[in-house]
């Protein structure tokens, strides 16, 4: 039986499967369960918790996402041996936030600039398969490492998931993860299509960065969507890669897919 500190809190405003996670992570972490280590089945974990299989799948997913733990077909879920992750993974399925502050240990703000419905612009509208001029949603962050301004994001979201930015109190006040509230909402990360450049910032974008306007920075511009296919956010994001380096990681899968 999970302890009392471990136990589910009904009362709790925050999700059942995010307690999970937290419960998970903390066993993780603390050693309770070793790298390449089996966690227990879907099953058990519902009667040791009381939850339902869909919201215990919901956490394991999220585990997964942030690279605790990794999936083998018809074994289980493992734990997974987490390399030091050096610089912003790119291609990865974690969010920003997550992943400075999961793998980076590094110290971390974000501020909400703007958040709000919105005309989503034409590449935004054509990239989430949305019709010219459909009212979706915006979310402005700049992101700062260590007192110095980093990022400085742009996310545009279809109708469909206004009302669930809307109401995370905790995203819009820049204390949790947007890619983390998709999740839970179902819209886990199956696939994203990411280009880079280097621009020229905005006057805005310069001014929250603290940078010239003629000053370069890398603009990536992402779309991702779902296992199924569905298109659920589109974002740009500007950053100074002095304080934040790139990484890119290349599987032989990645370059089968390239040739």
């Amino acid at each position: 039986m999970p302890t009392a500190v471990e136990t589910i809190n009904r009362q709790s405003p925050v999700p059942y499967y995010q307690q999970l996670v937290d419960v998970l992570a903390e066993r993780i972490t603390a050693g309770l369960v070793q790298t390449g280590e089996r966690l227990p089945s879907e099953n058990e974990l519902c009667n040791e918790f009381g939850l339902s299989r869909a919201t215990v799948r919901q956490a394991l997913q999220l585990l997964e996402s942030r690279g605790l733990v990794q999936r083998i077909a018809k074994r289980g879920v493992f734990v997974s041996e987490s390399p030091p992750v050096r610089g912003w993974v790119i291609q990865g399925n974690e969010g920003f936030l997550e992943n400075a502050i999961g793998h980076q240990n590094r110290s971390v703000t974000t501020r909400v600039l703007r958040a709000g419905p919105v005309a989503l612009p034409s590449y935004a509208s054509k990239e989430l398969e949305q019709p010219e001029g459909t009212i979706g949603y915006e979310l402005v962050r700049l992101r700062t490492l260590e007192g110095v301004p980093a990022l400085y994001s742009i996310n545009y979201l279809p109708p469909t998931l206004a009302p669930v930015v809307a109401a995370a109190q905790d995203v819009l006040n820049g204390q949790a993860s947007l890619s983390e509230l998709l999740i839970g909402a179902g819209y886990a990360l199956g696939g994203a299509h990411r280009t880079i450049r280097a621009m020229t910032p905005t006057r805005e974008i310069a001014q929250a960065l603290e940078i010239k306007e003629s000053s370069p920075v890398l603009r990536i511009r992402s779309t991702s969507w779902t296992g199924a296919g569905e298109r659920f956010d589109v974002y740009e994001t500007w950053v100074r890669s002095e304080i934040v380096p790139l990484e890119v990681n290349v599987s032989t899968m990645d370059l089968g897919s390239a040739r």
